[in-house]
């Protein structure tokens, strides 16, 4: 059956009460068990039992963060863009046309392949992606893969 508290007042409006016997018996939260999202732990538990059963306790495992390797990245076109400043603040060596740059030493472990490539490198990285590792072969470089010894 339709519970009908709204309807009630509409009918009742020169009542006292508007039907709920004496004055303070409907006039608080406490036939409801409380104000909004009270006793789901308590005396609305069983309630929580069977609509909410993932309101309370663990779920899943959480790794602790020492062991999860956050990757810092960079791209070879950005890369392609500060390899000559790098080489005149000694983070980078030039030899002939190739520059040798080891992305350990710049606290970047993975390189990624958005941008052109235009000169010959040499990269010692943690990981690289496949198409970061193809512009680079591509342009006559080569990227040696620390992660894969």
């Amino acid at each position: 059956m339709v519970v009908r508290r709204s309807k009630k007042s509409r009918y009742m409006r020169g009542s006292r009460t508007h039907g709920w016997g004496r004055v303070g018996q409907h006039r608080k939260s406490g036939d409801r068990g409380g104000r909004g999202r009270v006793g789901y732990s308590k005396h609305k538990w069983s309630w929580t039992v069977k609509y909410a059963p993932d309101w309370y306790g663990k779920h899943g495992f959480v790794r602790h963060p020492s062991l999860v390797l956050k990757y810092t990245t960079i791209n070879v076109g950005e890369l392609d863009e500060i390899s000559n400043s790098l080489v005149e603040n000694g983070l980078a060596i030039s030899t002939d046309d190739v520059i040798s740059i080891d992305l350990g030493k710049l606290g970047i472990n993975k390189l990624l392949g958005r941008g052109k490539v235009t000169k010959k490198y040499i990269i010692s990285v943690y990981k690289a992606s496949k198409e970061a590792i193809r512009k680079i072969e591509e342009n006559g470089g080569k990227v040696n893969l620390l992660g894969e010894e």
